[in-house]
């Protein structure tokens, strides 16, 4: 916890992402605290962002249509390790690009290097695409908390995608 401060706002914020911190509160000087949530009191998440390669993906659900998540992985060596999934900060028509991307790379078995895995309505593909994500941080399991995806990399290859430092992917 630390004290109050007026002005810099977004100076601080990218410092307190620097040093690690989940993020900021801002609050008007004269707002009260109370529970739930209000314009009074505003939560800024300092958010990770890098790389991954997508190794999957699963049935959609609900009113989706085309896709649910992408199954992300990054390579350790020559293995390829899995991440989690991301299912949200698709649009219409990244969802119909992309699953038409996919359909093309589908595959019979996973080519990740061990780990438990999701099996019911995945469909596992060639580990071609690259796609940026961002995060709020890794859990002890490994795996991304809170991934919102950012967009395909088409300049990326997937071979060269590894897990980077969480220091030097402050967004």
């Amino acid at each position: 916890m630390t004290t109050h401060r007026y002005g810099e706002g977004e100076a601080f914020y990218e410092d307190a992402c620097l040093r690690g911190w989940e993020g900021l509160i801002a609050k008007r000087s004269a707002s009260q605290y109370r529970g739930g949530r209000s314009r009074d009191w505003l939560k800024f998440k300092c958010m990770l962002r890098q790389e991954f390669v997508v190794a999957g993906f699963t049935d959609p659900g609900g009113t989706r249509v085309h896709f649910g998540a992408l199954l992300l992985g990054y390579y350790e060596g020559n293995a390829l390790r899995y991440a989690g999934k991301v299912g949200t900060g698709f649009d219409e028509r990244t969802l119909v690009d992309l699953h038409a991307k996919l359909r093309s790379l589908e595959i019979d078995e996973p080519l990740f290097a061990g780990g438990e895995l999701l099996r019911d309505g995945v469909h596992w593909v060639r580990p071609e695409l690259v796609v940026e994500v961002g995060f709020t941080e890794w859990t002890g399991e490994s795996r991304l908390r809170h991934p919102r995806y950012l967009g395909l990399r088409i300049d990326r290859q997937a071979a060269g995608v590894v897990r980077e430092r969480t220091s030097d992917t402050r967004s």
